[in-house]
């Protein structure tokens, strides 16, 4: 599902789809050049500058670029009127300098006209390293109207660029990417339990079995056996072993394996990065908060200016108006989180998030193995932790809010009903904090969709904290039940495909499982008849949800069913419920067993979907809550073993959790945890899940990296790589909920 692209703004802009460096070249016999007067040999025609005094200079163009701008596109040079081909590669090339040494340009390829798309960006710091510098890229398009930028402002002091030898040449050799996939024995780099599965997988040419070796961290060889020839893996090409050394229970740290000459990355045996994955996945949000400053002494390197609060640049999100055309009253929807890597926040992906966190809460305080302190109060260091509420309700309260804030008021059109969304009039580049972004700020039409969720979560918050807060829990259930009145009277009210400029659509066309959902979610907490009448007389009750995409913010008939089989009601036919959720477990865990690298996910002709880590995690967390219904073994071991992928077991030998294992994806799409693009602002946090391959490949860098790729094979560690590697609170709410259940298994 393409839910957002990046655009630059022009020389008024931002951008996105950034490529990698490669030696500059001759140009060829086929190379066309796309640049007049690269060499500044003529003056300085047809270049134009902005915010900026500029003119010939020492051979090139040099520019006095004032201090104190805020953002990097208020000043600059640039061409426009360039032709790009949709499908070529080019090589930009340049020589810049800046004085005093350190300051950085931003060099954007991109259209210069709206909807003002960005193809390339790079921001190499001046007068470090040699003052040349070339890239490649693939045109995604083709336009007469490409323009290369170089964006100059957001420095506090005055400063001197200087510019020569700029060239665009099309018709370059494409620059052929290789991963860098490490040794063939692919482990989880984090760590197995003790008394839980232990596999892992080797990439090898041969086809009879292999012996192994498991060694302690002083390489004593502690554990040895044979592997599995299993063929070639459909999800990647690679022919494949399996490993078992499950039947090894001691703990220890930096463990390797080595079979056919190759040792792995080395791992733990043990519970404690489970302990310490929990509170990490969970953390995540306090730094994805709007509306808020993000304490350094809670976060150290994180700490930032609160943003969308209406302290200029920013227009902020107090008194925020509807799109034009929509509706006449302006809402304050402060707070709540970021969504993903951009500065939007949308009721649906929201929703879905909430749900999984007050879900993970629930079963802590009700399975049999949950830990009900284990992010209990003053677990998560929020500003909050002391007032005696756990920790995880704390951070989901804040989101809540937000939804509340995003109800039609009574009196307007559509009263009840939440907005879809709300973001930018336009879309931003990186890298840009939210205390940064100028944008105006709008809200979008009210949906269906997005008020069953606000049904649904305030619903599910109303029973969840009763306990702490009942003044806060009698406003969600009343919200919930005017939510649900909303969507009976508007039953098809759907988001639009063509909403995406500024923010993702998040449309959805089919709304009966939302109906479903929130009509179970007030069942649970109510227990009245009105509801368990729409559940039971609902399709999706007995319908097969349990598909290789389980649920994600579009299916949500998966989470009904999850909680109508795990909190207490008195639903007819619940016996029914619970068997249909073991028998969706069954599918997963023959479709694990069945797979070389031990996931409970096979999609349609391996087709990997947008955020695919998080559908395999959202498939364990099936096989999981089977395994709280009925205690049986085999589900406990299939939703432990269904971490190993996103932990390093996979194809490309990558924990895609950011600071967890020995190779770990670090350069998530964000505009503010953009350490790729900016050495001055962080990598995201420990605990970050990547979304891991996606065989769409709709950003422009994986399409020219990526083209053909295979399964898992679709994923690139690019910041501007949003199509296979943005971080999205729905995501990380999957990572928390299997990150506590394997933690409580220790």
């Amino acid at each position: 599902m393409n839910r957002r692209r990046t655009a630059l703004l022009s020389l008024t802009a931002l951008l996105a789809a950034g490529l990698s460096a490669v030696p500059a070249g001759t140009a060829g016999a086929d190379e066309v050049e796309q640049i007049v007067n690269g060499a500044f040999d003529d003056g300085t025609a047809p270049w134009w500058t902005s915010g900026v005094t500029a003119g010939p200079a020492d051979g090139g163009l040099c520019a006095d670029v004032p201090g104190g701008t805020v953002n990097r596109w208020d000043a600059g040079v640039g061409q426009n009127d360039l032709t790009l081909a949709a499908g070529e590669t080019y090589r930009i090339a340049f020589r810049a300098t800046g004085t005093p040494a350190g300051h950085s340009v931003r060099a954007v390829v991109g259209l210069q006209v709206a909807p003002y798309d960005a193809y390339y960006e790079v921001v190499p710091q001046l007068s470090v390293s040699g003052d040349s510098y070339a890239y490649t890229f693939t045109s995604p398009v083709d336009t007469t109207q490409g323009q290369v930028a170089f964006q100059l402002g957001g420095a506090a002091d005055a400063w001197r660029f200087c510019l020569d030898d700029v060239s665009l040449l099309g018709g370059v050799p494409p620059e052929k990417y290789e991963p860098d996939t490490g040794p063939r024995v692919r482990v989880n780099q984090v760590g197995y339990l003790p008394r839980g599965p232990k596999n892992a997988t080797l990439v090898t040419e041969a086809t009879t079995r292999l012996p192994w070796r498991l060694d302690d961290a002083d390489g004593t060889a502690v554990a040895r056996g044979w592997t599995v020839p299993r063929g070639v893996d459909a999800s990647s090409g690679q022919n494949v072993h399996s490993l078992d050394f499950g039947r090894y229970r001691e703990r220890g740290t930096d463990f390797t394996l080595t079979v056919d000459g190759e040792t792995s990355h080395p791992f733990d045996i043990g519970t404690a990065a489970y302990d310490r994955l929990r509170l990490d996945a969970a953390k995540f949000y306090y730094t994805q908060r709007s509306g808020t400053p993000i304490r350094e002494d809670l976060r150290p390197g994180y700490g930032r200016a609160a943003g969308h609060v209406g302290t200029a640049p920013n227009q902020g999100d107090t008194r925020v108006p509807c799109q034009p055309g929509v509706c006449d009253h302006t809402l304050d929807v402060s707070g709540g989180w970021y969504d993903a890597g951009d500065h939007g926040k949308y009721v649906v992906n929201g929703g879905i998030s909430v749900w999984q966190l007050l879900s993970t809460h629930e079963r802590a305080r009700h399975a049999r193995t949950g830990d009900a302190e284990a992010l209990g109060d003053g677990t998560l260091a929020l500003p909050e932790s002391g007032n005696g509420v756990p920790d995880l309700l704390d951070e989901a309260r804040w989101e809540l809010d937000f939804l509340l804030k995003m109800q039609v008021p009574e009196g307007e059109p559509l009263a009840g009903m939440a907005h879809h969304k709300i973001h930018d009039e336009q879309w931003t580049g990186l890298p840009l904090l939210p205390s940064d972004d100028p944008q105006k700020r709008e809200l979008h039409p009210p949906t269906t969709a997005a008020t069953l969720n606000l049904a649904a979560t305030a619903a599910q918050a109303a029973r969840v904290y009763e306990e702490f807060d009942p003044r806060f829990a009698a406003t969600a259930l009343t919200a919930a039940r005017k939510a649900w009145a909303a969507a009976l009277a508007h039953p098809d009210v759907l988001a639009s495909e063509s909403d995406g400029v500024g923010g993702g659509t998040y449309a959805d066309a089919d709304v009966s499982d939302e109906f479903y959902w929130a009509a179970a979610e007030l069942y649970l907490t109510t227990g009245e008849r009105q509801f368990k009448d729409h559940v039971l007389a609902s399709p999706v009750h007995t319908a097969d949800i349990f598909g290789a995409v389980g649920f994600d913010w579009a299916r949500t008939a998966v989470p009904a069913r999850l909680d109508l089989a795990t909190v207490p009601s008195r639903l007819p036919g619940r016996d029914r419920v619970r068997a249909s959720v073991r028998a969706g477990a069954d599918r997963y865990l023959a479709t694990l067993k069945a797979h070389p690298y031990g996931m409970p996910y096979a999609p349609e002709g391996q087709r990997y979907d947008w955020g695919s880590t998080h559908q395999i995690l959202n498939n364990a967390v099936v096989l999981a809550t089977a395994y709280d219904l009925t205690g049986a073994a085999a589900y406990r071991d299939g939703a432990v073993q269904s971490m190993d992928y996103v932990l390093g077991r996979n194809a490309l030998n990558l924990s895609y959790v950011t600071g967890y294992g020995e190779v770990s994806a670090r350069n998530q799409h964000s505009r503010w945890y953009a350490h790729q693009l900016d050495p001055a602002l962080p990598h995201p946090p420990a605990g970050s899940l990547s979304g891991g391959p996606n065989s769409s490949i709709q950003d422009p860098l994986a399409q020219a990296k990526l083209q053909g790729c295979t399964g898992q094979f679709c994923y690139i560690d690019d910041i501007q790589s949003w199509s296979t590697n943005e971080l999205t609170i729905n995501w990380n709410s999957a990572l928390t909920w299997m990150a506590s259940f394997v933690a409580d298994q220790g």
